[in-house]
């Protein structure tokens, strides 16, 4: 797992080897190292008078010095041996939370109303990443479906936190053939997706994924509603069994129990979509806990199928109008796509596999499993990059969670739970990653929504949301 770990540190020490190599140097001698000039001082930042949620606590009202994109000490707000020569800026009555990151998400898939891996290129993948970005979400795992440039992207977005927020992922994945994910429905003319036969090739393609530099490795085992033949168990076994030998985290693509409850027990580290046919029993809860696997509801991603049109006056709230390209906001102003989205059959299913996902997510809460926060935005058009997070957040209460729980479950244990030790709290030696915000977030969700600014490895990179406009 050590390069996951490290990732945000070799990300900022590519950025001040960025700014070392952009600094002037002239003159004849600039070449020798005895007359270089000197190397220039660290960037240090104080951010004064904001009241700090630090993932895990309120703090109140504290100081935050940011040392070349790391939290280097949380001060108290009448501290006086605070850096002389820092750049002081004054959040007073502003309130500030660590980034969201996203541990299930999709990059570079849609246009408009399309979808497809056509469009899996650098100019769509950034800018869904800065889309992100400007909702407050700083890390996105982009869980499969991944084409060929994600190598390439992925660290060109990491070396300048202006592209966009950080991106992770698992390259194509691991699917079934003429199964999951359906490559019709999901436009993918190109298919990045392994699909193995057998156990055999099943491991040759997560040893060819990780030898590609993948942060993670996805594997699909759903029968699509009896659509299709699932992942045959002697596979996702395999499957999982070779992805901890080359040292990386495996996380499953589920809807029902039963698949979901054999998955755990074959050791796999990442539920990465909650559990939809009926509720959880007590052996899989007990199996959760004693094996620490981790879990994400990924609520939204069936009420996206509905809730836009069963809604239309949120298309008047500029949160989401902003979010969304100009071809998406004319078909949901359409009352005739309302209406047939409302009477669709699908549209009944969802709606139940909603509920059900949040009487689970609420057993597992209450049972103490590790949870994290995903949503799948990004692979459809009708889940929505930076919205998506913030409905998210807001169905997570609904499942008994308080917002201080959900801001912690959507920072520090998402963080935990992709095993990045360098960011989801606002301590030292932590990524200065946060979220500022002009409403408290502790005393009602929505109010994360009022964001003002968001810094990203210790750099202001966006805000306010207000003026964000999808391209």
């Amino acid at each position: 797992m050590l390069r996951r770990r490290t990732a945000g540190a070799l990300a900022l020490a590519a950025i001040a080897g960025l700014a070392a190599a952009c600094s002037p140097v002239t003159g004849p001698s600039a070449t020798t190292q005895a007359d270089a000039p000197p190397s220039p001082p660290p960037i240090v930042i104080v951010i004064e008078h904001a009241r700090v949620f630090d993932g895990e606590r309120d703090l109140g009202e504290v100081t935050l010095v940011i040392r070349d994109g790391l939290i280097a000490r949380v001060a108290q707000p009448d501290a006086d041996d605070l850096p002389a020569d820092a750049e002081r800026i004054d959040y007073r009555g502003r309130f500030i939370v660590p980034g969201l990151v996203n541990a299930h998400a999709h990059v570079g898939n849609t246009e408009g109303t399309a979808h497809g891996d056509r469009f899996y290129t650098r100019a769509h993948v950034v800018r869904d990443l800065r889309q992100f970005q400007a909702y407050g979400v700083t890390t996105v795992m982009s869980l499969g479906m991944n084409g060929a440039a994600f190598g390439d992207i992925r660290d060109a977005v990491a070396a300048d936190p202006s592209l966009g927020a950080q991106l992770l992922g698992a390259g194509g994945g691991i699917g079934v053939p003429d199964g999951a994910p359906p490559a019709a429905n999901m436009g993918l003319v190109h298919d990045p997706v392994a699909r193995p036969a057998s156990a055999a090739e099943a491991r040759a393609a997560v040893r060819a994924q990780a030898e590609g530099g993948v942060d993670i490795v996805k594997l699909w085992v759903d029968a699509l509603g009896g659509q299709v033949t699932p992942m045959a168990p002697e596979i996702y076994r395999a499957t999982i069994d070779e992805a901890h030998r080359q040292k990386l985290l495996a996380a499953a693509h589920i809807h029902d129990l039963a698949p979901a409850a054999d998955l755990v027990a074959a050791g796999l580290d990442i539920v990465a979509h909650g559990v939809r046919d009926r509720p959880v029993d007590p052996a899989f809860v007990t199996a959760l806990r004693s094996s620490d696997t981790g879990y994400i509801a990924t609520l939204q991603i069936d009420e996206a199928n509905y809730i836009y049109a069963e809604h239309p006056e949120w298309l008047q709230t500029p949160f989401l109008r902003n979010a969304l390209p100009e071809a998406v906001r004319a078909q949901w102003s359409d009352p005739q796509w309302r209406a047939d989205t409302l009477r669709d059959p699908q549209t009944t299913k969802a709606r139940a596999a909603l509920a059900t996902n949040l009487r689970n997510l609420s057993t597992l809460r209450e049972a103490g499993v590790r949870i994290g926060f995903g949503t799948d935005a990004g692979a459809l058009p009708r889940r929505v990059p930076g919205f998506a997070e913030h409905r998210e957040l807001e169905l997570m209460m609904q499942a008994g969670f308080s917002p201080q729980q959900a801001l912690t479950v959507a920072t520090r244990d998402s963080a935990h739970l992709l095993r990045l030790d360098d960011r989801g709290l606002l301590q030292p030696g932590r990524r200065a990653d946060f979220i500022v915000v002009a409403a408290d977030p502790l005393a009602d969700i929505r109010n994360l929504r009022t964001i003002e600014a968001v810094w990203q490895a210790g750099r202001k990179v966006a805000g306010p949301v207000a003026d964000y406009r999808a391209p």
